[in-house]
């Protein structure tokens, strides 16, 4: 595996790759998980050459979050991508990708402020302006993410959108613990207490799921049953439980042509989100 750290050279050796092959771009702030490592097995499957990339971005932090203590494994990452057979690890150092005085962002307004970015202001902002680098630096032909964080999948789908990348966004499944929590970088945090309670939140999707696939197509109902299994869950502080549309993310009466259902929560100081797809009826 080629490690690049500059810009220029990045450009210079995809534009060489992109000639004759296709190319996959896997963003990834590092600490990886079985869930990132789906990502290049997809990516791998699509394309024929994968890269990786390693950032773990400022801009999309909050001033009171964990950037300063976000787990930081490079190495142990990049013996992971290469044993997972990925071409090239763009890993940049923030100086390099975030000039000083830099004044641009990117923004996409309304569906930025739902969800994950009601409860972090400017979170999205930040999110878009690294990726629309990323995409620029690389054009890749697929992009893959992880289903987890679906309010990201519909903000970076309305990016690529509204300004024309050619690039398409592939979601890909979360991947779980076999007891059903979500792989996440940031469950390193939790104590061993806190990880046994942290399922409640998968339980919570599961329980909004059956009754949904029971028969069930009032959002409201499918959100009393997600607020009511978290409750009985007392040290897990919910931020919201929702059934919306996952391509908006706003709010949904009726899952008859499906949903997204998500729930975010903290245990201790520690931020867990987790979703499923409901899908849509047919005649």
């Amino acid at each position: 595996m080629r490690i690049i750290t500059s810009i220029a050279e990045m450009q210079t050796t995809a534009r060489e790759l992109r000639r004759c092959s296709t190319l996959a771009l896997a963003p990834t702030m590092g600490a990886l998980h079985a869930g990132h490592l789906s990502l290049i097995a997809a990516a791998k499957r699509d394309c024929t050459h994968v890269a990786a990339s390693i950032f773990v971005n400022p801009l999309q932090f909050g001033p009171n979050e964990d950037f300063s203590r976000y787990p930081r494994t490079f190495e142990a990452d990049c013996a992971a991508l290469t044993a997972a057979g990925v071409d090239i690890l763009f890993a940049p150092s923030a100086e390099t990708l975030i000039p000083a005085g830099a004044t641009t962002f990117v923004e996409v307004a309304g569906i930025s402020d739902r969800l994950d970015g009601a409860h972090r202001p400017g979170h999205f902002r930040g999110v878009a302006t690294i990726v629309a680098k990323l995409f620029n630096i690389v054009a890749p032909d697929r992009a893959y993410f992880g289903q987890k964080d679906a309010a990201q999948l519909a903000v970076l789908r309305a990016m690529v959108r509204d300004l024309n990348f050619s690039v398409e966004i592939v979601a890909c499944p979360i991947v779980r613990e076999a007891d059903g929590l979500a792989l996440s970088s940031r469950n390193s945090y939790l104590t061993a207490e806190q990880r046994a309670r942290a399922t409640i939140l998968h339980c919570s999707l599961t329980a909004a799921a059956d009754l949904h696939a029971r028969g069930e197509r009032n959002a409201q109902a499918l959100i009393a049953t997600m607020q009511q299994m978290l409750a009985s869950e007392p040290t897990a502080v919910v931020e919201y439980a929702a059934v919306v549309d996952p391509d908006t993310l706003l709010p949904l009466s009726d899952t008859t042509r499906g949903a997204l259902i998500a729930v975010a929560a903290r245990l201790g100081e520690t931020r867990l989100i987790d979703n499923y797809l409901l899908g849509a009826d047919h005649a």
